[in-house]
């Protein structure tokens, strides 16, 4: 018993001892517009920053007198907090740079009015071509709660820009990058526009920022530096094949796929690419690429396009592109473009009556259109965050060719010449989650419309790059809508475990039945090496004609080499 009462008298005592030695702070606000307010403190460091706070928010407000008083109150500390009278500006005159100031107006009554004019209007100036103007209010004179006094301004010397300057581990162009950046070259200098500028070379698809920009100031003039380095945005993959043609017995058949895009040449952002590919004995394609940037020091873009798609020996496509294109804000463009795209067939029995060319025929197409773009991607090889959009639409007159091997019948009740329109639009959104998972959403779709339409001017869908689970242009498609969807797993910044869904409707006049609802399921892994990306899908496709079915899967691989 007697032990008890040794532990609970010791405990009370180490108790209050403990408690004695605690010393609180507390804060006790009283302001002209606030309700009084008390906070406790157990820490004097704490407390003291609390207050710095409230003095400096106070004085700014015009609470010139605001301070405390210090009491006690046993083992409590009261600090008493009092903002006392609000100042404000009786008078307030401005000299210097009178045929700009006016612009800004005249500032407020308010005590923290003129403090905010001058600092607008040195924003202004360093907008307009005067970096080193300076502002102060000065011959300040206290009556009562009522201050009075003066601005007394100097803008300083005009600085105007110079040539840009490049520095870094990059091949680009100073005249590419004075008009990426939009830097006026000989206009006044503008801390904006530079600002403005490092944004927008940090979206630039070629290069990244390696150091933080310079601006250099030399006699009147402002040099703005960049530290650059170049992306590697280069690519090549090539595969070639060997087999034994079977059409030509003792001759070998070439198959293969050879995909380079060569992108910033000569450091203008000028790209050029080429995409073959044979995968089959008797059907191939060919698309060839070329962009100039600021075409002849203009604004604007010029990209051309040639494809050429061959179709076993049924028909052979050839489409030509020119496209102008033009920004119109930071991410959006807007583009104008004409197509002529050509169909011939091949190979026609002596006959001229098969059936199966009953949907095929040869035309041409001269078709003009306008477009628009849309895009907030992460810079660089691979993104995680942003999105895009793209649009386009285009109408031309098409022409029906009559070809001498098929019968004079075929063309009966066929208007020859008719109008013809197209629009597509594909978007794409990454949610970015968490370092480890991660969403990508794209939506594509596209029409095609005309009152003789055939199957050999229809889009083509299925592979790789569209509704993964089927072969190559596996579809002919007049109308069409699908989503690719894909849960990745990241192993690191842009390796990972991909989990896809593919689902989509395809409309083609010419099948049975007319309207096709499609879908696949997958996995695969994306791969980031040193020498470039490499990607690996398993997936299974279902449609009208292929059921979902692991013997029916298809196996999407490629490697991409950077450079």
């Amino acid at each position: 018993m007697n032990r008890v009462v040794y532990w609970i008298v010791a405990f009370c005592l180490l108790y209050c001892g403990s408690a004695n030695g605690q010393l609180v702070y507390q804060l006790t606000s009283k302001g002209n517009e606030k309700e009084a307010q008390s906070v406790h403190f157990f820490s004097k460091d704490s407390l003291d920053q609390k207050i710095e706070s409230l003095i400096r928010e106070s004085h700014s407000q015009g609470f010139l007198n605001a301070g405390f008083f210090k009491k006690s109150n046993g083992d409590t500390l009261i600090y008493e907090f009092v903002q006392g009278d609000r100042f404000s500006w009786e008078s307030i005159l401005i000299k210097g740079d009178s045929a700009n100031w006016g612009k800004l107006g005249t500032p407020s009554h308010d005590y923290e009015g003129p403090y905010q004019w001058v600092e607008n209007w040195l924003i202004e100036q360093e907008k307009n071509g005067y970096p080193f103007a300076s502002g102060k209010i000065d011959s300040i004179q206290v009556k009562g709660q009522s201050l009075s006094g003066k601005i007394e301004l100097q803008l300083g010397p005009l600085i105007i820009w110079d040539s840009v300057e490049v520095r870094g581990d990059t091949k680009t162009d100073k005249n590419y990058l004075q008009r990426f950046s939009k830097i006026t070259l000989g206009g006044p200098f503008s801390q904006a526009e530079f600002d403005q500028a490092v944004r927008r070379l940090s979206s630039n698809p070629y290069v990244q920022i390696q150091n933080n920009p310079e601006i250099q100031f030399r006699t009147r003039q402002a040099v703005p530096v960049f530290f650059l380095k170049d992306r590697r945005v280069n690519v090549f993959d090539g595969i070639v094949g060997f087999l034994p043609n079977a059409n030509q017995p003792g001759k070998m058949l070439v198959t293969g796929q050879l995909d380079l895009r060569l992108a910033h040449l000569g450091g203008k952002g000028r790209d050029f690419g080429i995409n073959w590919q044979k995968l089959n004995v008797q059907s191939q394609s060919l698309d060839l690429s070329a962009k100039e940037s600021y075409l002849l020091g203009s604004p604007l873009e010029l990209e051309f396009g040639f494809n050429l798609f061959k179709q076993d020996s049924t028909f052979v496509n050839r489409k030509l592109d020119l496209n102008f294109s033009l920004e119109i804000a930071s991410g959006q463009s807007i583009s104008f473009f004409t197509q002529r795209k050509a169909g011939d067939l091949i190979s026609i029995p002596n006959n001229g009556t098969q059936s199966e060319f009953n949907d095929f025929l040869d035309y041409r197409w001269n078709t003009y259109g306008i477009g628009w773009k849309w895009d907030k991607l992460e810079p660089g090889s691979f993104s995680r965050k942003g999105g895009r959009i793209e649009v386009h639409a285009s109408m031309g007159n098409k022409r029906l060719l009559e070809n001498t091997g098929l019968s004079p019948d075929r063309y009966e009740n066929l208007e020859m010449s008719s109008p013809q329109w197209l629009i597509e639009g594909k978007g794409e959104r990454n949610f970015y989650i968490n370092p480890l998972y991660g969403i990508w959403v794209n939506f594509s779709a596209g029409h095609l419309q005309n009152t003789n339409l055939f199957a050999n001017e229809l889009f083509r869908l299925g592979g790789l790059k569209t509704i993964r689970g089927f072969n190559e242009s596996f579809f002919f498609a007049k109308s069409y809508g699908y989503i690719n969807l894909e849960h990745r797993l990241f192993i690191d910044s842009s390796s990972y475990l991909v989990f896809l869904t593919d689902a989509g409707i395809i409309t083609n006049p010419f099948a049975n039945p007319k309207t096709d609802q499609v879908l696949s399921l997958g996995a695969g892994i994306n791969l980031d090496t040193p020498g470039g990306m490499f990607s690996f899908v398993l997936a299974m496709g279902k449609s009208a004609s292929q059921p979902l079915s692991i013997t029916y899967s298809r196996v999407h691989f490629g490697y991409l080499a950077r450079f």
